[in-house]
C-alpha cells in the first residue's frame, strides 16, 4: 500500500464536469508526473462538494486548502507552487461574499458551518468509482450487521424509531412503509429507488448517485432483507449520464465483491439490483406512474388503494423510496435510531438536503438539520442576496410547493411548518427570489411546467391547470379582470380536491401561496395594469430621462424596430407605439438614461 504526503481531491460531479474539471484532473496528473511527484501526491476524483457555482473545485489535503474556479491553465501554478514548494496560490482561494476575505482552510468557510452532512456524508470525500473507498468509510458494515445480527422485524423497528420520513414528497414514515410491505402476503416482493428527479433546479438525488452510489445500493439491500425481497430496481433519469455510469460501475463492483447477488456474506440472503432509465416525464416521479413505466407501460398514475406496499410492481408488494431517503439508512443502522432522532425537530427527524438556487450568492447543494430557519439558509449558508438587493420570497418543493414571503423568513424548515404556511418540503428544491422577481410571473412559470407535464389522464389536472394558466397569461398581459382572482382560487381548490395523483393535487400551490402572500401584485396587474417588479413586458413602458441622456445615439442604433429617434447631442425619444419592449436599449445605454416604468 502506497502512502502519499498529499491528496488532491477534484470534483467530478455534473456541474464541475461541465466546467472542464476532467481537463483539470488530466492536466494535474501531467504536472505531477513532470515534477516527479507521482509517489508523493495522489489525485482523487470525487462527487459534489456542494459549492456548485464555484467549480471546478479542488481541495488539497492534509492542509485542507480549498481552491475554486480552477481552470486547466491554473494547474501548473498549483503544482509548482503548492504541491512542490508548499506555497498556497492565494488568487484561487474562496472569498466570502460580503467581506471578500480569502479563506485558506476548507473547514473555515461559512457555507459549511451550519450544515450537517448525513445523506451527503461521503460526497466530495471519496472516489465514487472505487468500492474500497466506500468500505473505508464503513461501507457495507450496516448490511453485514443486519444480515448477521438482526431480524427483519428488528431492522424495521430501528427505522421506525429513527423517525426517518420519506425525503421525496409528502414525508411518509419510512419504517411504516417498510412494515406494510413486510406484512403483505406473498413470496415475491420488490424494492424500488425513485431517482426520477424532475423538479426544476433540483439535483440532490443526482449528486448522491454521482458522489456516493454504494450508499444507495447498500440501503436497498437492507430494505430487501427487511421486507423479504430479492430484487431491486433503480429508476433514474436518462438525462443523468454520470450518475447512470457510476451506478453501473458500483453495481458491478458490488456483485464482484459479493455484497450484491447470491448468498451475501454467506448468510443465504439473495438480492440484486437492475437499472431502469426514465425518459424525463415529470409525472413518473409519482410512484404508481413510475411503476407503470418500469413495467413498460405509459407512465400514468392509478387510483390508490391498493397502495404499492400491498400491490405494486407487477402486482407484488413493493416499497418505493427516493435516493436521499435510502442514503440515510446505512448510517442509521450503524449509529442507531436514537442518534438520528436526536437531530431535527419533534416530528421531522434528521437532516434535509436542498438544492439552493436563484438570487443568492452561494448556489449549490446543502444539507441542514430539520428545523433550521430560512434566514440561516439564505444569509449564513447562502451568503445573502447579490447586489445588495432585498430578499422577497423563497420557493420550496419545486412546482408542487409554495412561495414563502420575507415576513416568514424565520420559519423553521420542517414538514409540518412548510405545510402550515402553504408550501411543502418536496424533494428539496429551494429557489430564492429578490425584489426584481414578479410573483405573478413566478406562479405562471411553475404552472406552465406542471400543465405541460400533466399526463392528461384525469380532467381536473388536464383541463383545470390549462384554464388556470390561461387566466395567469391574461393577467400578465394586462388583460386581467377583477373576477379572475376568485376564478383562480375556485379552480385551484377544485384541482387539489379532484385530481388523481400528487402532480395535480399540488399543481395549484404556487398560485395559491402567491395569492395568499402577494395579492397586491395580482391587483396591481389587474387594476393598475402595472407590474411592480418590471418583469411582465406587456405592462411596461420605456422612457429616456432627459437629465441623463448624452445624445450619443447608441440606443437608436441598437433598437431592432427603429422605435428610438433623435439628434446627436440632444435627448432621444422612444415611440411607445413602435417599442416592442425588448430591453436592448437599457442594456446598451452607458449612462443609465433609459428606465422601465
Amino acid at each position: 500500500m502506497e502512502l502519499y504526503r498529499s491528496h488532491v481531491l477534484v470534483c467530478a460531479g455534473t456541474s464541475c464536469t461541465s466546467s472542464d474539471s476532467q481537463k483539470v484532473r488530466e492536466k494535474l496528473r501531467e504536472e505531477i508526473k513532470r515534477l516527479n511527484l507521482e509517489k508523493e501526491v495522489q489525485v482523487v476524483q470525487t462527487g459534489c462538494f456542494g459549492f456548485c457555482n464555484l467549480g471546478p473545485i479542488m481541495v488539497v489535503y492534509p492542509e485542507g486548502t480549498f481552491y475554486c474556479q480552477v481552470k486547466p491553465e491554473d494547474v501548473q501554478e498549483i503544482a509548482e507552487e503548492h504541491l512542490l514548494k508548499g506555497r498556497i496560490v492565494s488568487r484561487l482561494l474562496y472569498k466570502e461574499p460580503d467581506t471578500e476575505v480569502k479563506v485558506t482552510d476548507f473547514d473555515k468557510i461559512e457555507f459549511f458551518h451550519h450544515q450537517k452532512r448525513v445523506a451527503l456524508r461521503n460526497c466530495g470525500l471519496i472516489n465514487p468509482e472505487k468500492i474500497e473507498e466506500y468500505i473505508a468509510q464503513d461501507g457495507y458494515f450496516a448490511l453485514g450487521k443486519v444480515l448477521n445480527e438482526m431480524t427483519r422485524a428488528e431492522v424495521i423497528e430501528t427505522i421506525k424509531k429513527s423517525g426517518l420520513r420519506g425525503r421525496g414528497g409528502g414525508g411518509f414514515p419510512t419504517g411504516l412503509k417498510w412494515e406494510f410491505a413486510y406484512k403483505a402476503p406473498g413470496n415475491v416482493k420488490y424494492v424500488v429507488c425513485n431517482a426520477d428527479e424532475g423538479d426544476p433546479g433540483a439535483f440532490m438525488d443526482r449528486s448522491i448517485l454521482e458522489g456516493d452510489p454504494h450508499s444507495v445500493i447498500e440501503a436497498m439491500a437492507i430494505a430487501g432483507y427487511a421486507i423479504g425481497s430479492e430484487q431491486g430496481y433503480i429508476y433514474v433519469r436518462a438525462e443523468y449520464p454520470i450518475a447512470v455510469k457510476r451506478l453501473q460501475i458500483a453495481i458491478k463492483q458490488a456483485r464482484e465483491l459479493g455484497v450484491l447477488g447470491k448468498n451475501i456474506f454467506g448468510t443465504g440472503f439473495n438480492f440484486d439490483i437492475d437499472i431502469r432509465l426514465g425518459a424525463g416525464a415529470f409525472v413518473c416521479g409519482e410512484e404508481t406512474a413510475l411503476l407503470a413505466s418500469i413495467e413498460g407501460h405509459r407512465g400514468e398514475p392509478r387510483p390508490r388503494p391498493p397502495f404499492p406496499a400491498n400491490e405494486g410492481l407487477w402486482g407484488k408488494p413493493t416499497i418505493i423510496n427516493n435516493v436521499e431517503t435510502f442514503a440515510n439508512i446505512p448510517i442509521i443502522i450503524l449509529k442507531g435510531p436514537e442518534w438520528f432522532s436526536s437531530i431535527g425537530t419533534e416530528k421531522s427527524k434528521g437532516t434535509k438536503v436542498f438544492a439552493l438556487a436563484g438570487k443568492i450568492n452561494n448556489t449549490g447543494l446543502i444539507e441542514v438539520p430539520m428545523g433550521t430557519t430560512l434566514r440561516t439558509i439564505i444569509y449564513d449558508i447562502g451568503g445573502g442576496i447579490p447586489h445588495g438587493r432585498k430578499f422577497k420570497a423563497a420557493q420550496t418543493g419545486g412546482p408542487s410547493g409554495g412561495c414563502i414571503p420575507a415576513e416568514l423568513i424565520d420559519t423553521e424548515i420542517d414538514y409540518d411548518n412548510l405545510t402550515a404556511i402553504g408550501s411543502m418540503m418536496g424533494s428539496g428544491g429551494l429557489i430564492v427570489m429578490d425584489e426584481t422577481d414578479c410573483m405573478v410571473d413566478i406562479a405562471k412559470f411553475f404552472l406552465e411546467f406542471t400543465q405541460e407535464e400533466s399526463c392528461g389522464k384525469c380532467p381536473p389536472c388536464r383541463i383545470g391547470t390549462k384554464r388556470m394558466l390561461e387566466i395567469l397569461e391574461r393577467i400578465t398581459q394586462g388583460k386581467g379582470e377583477p373576477e379572475d382572482l376568485e376564478r383562480l382560487e375556485v379552480l385551484a381548490q377544485t384541482i387539489k380536491n379532484a385530481s388523481l395523483c400528487g402532480l395535480g393535487q399540488t399543481a395549484p400551490n404556487p398560485v395559491l401561496s402567491t395569492l395568499r402572500y402577494f395579492r397586491s401584485e395580482y391587483e396591481a396587474h389587474i387594476f393598475d395594469k402595472k407590474c411592480p417588479a418590471g418583469v411582465c413586458q406587456a405592462l411596461l413602458s420605456f422612457i429616456i430621462l432627459a437629465e441623463k441622456c448624452r445624445g450619443c445615439g447608441l440606443c437608436a442604433r441598437v433598437c431592432p424596430v427603429g422605435a428610438i429617434s433623435g439628434k446627436p447631442k440632444e435627448t432621444y425619444v422612444i415611440d411607445i407605439e413602435k417599442c416592442i419592449k425588448c430591453g436592448t436599449c437599457i442594456e446598451k445605454c452607458k449612462f443609465g438614461a433609459i428606465v422601465k416604468m
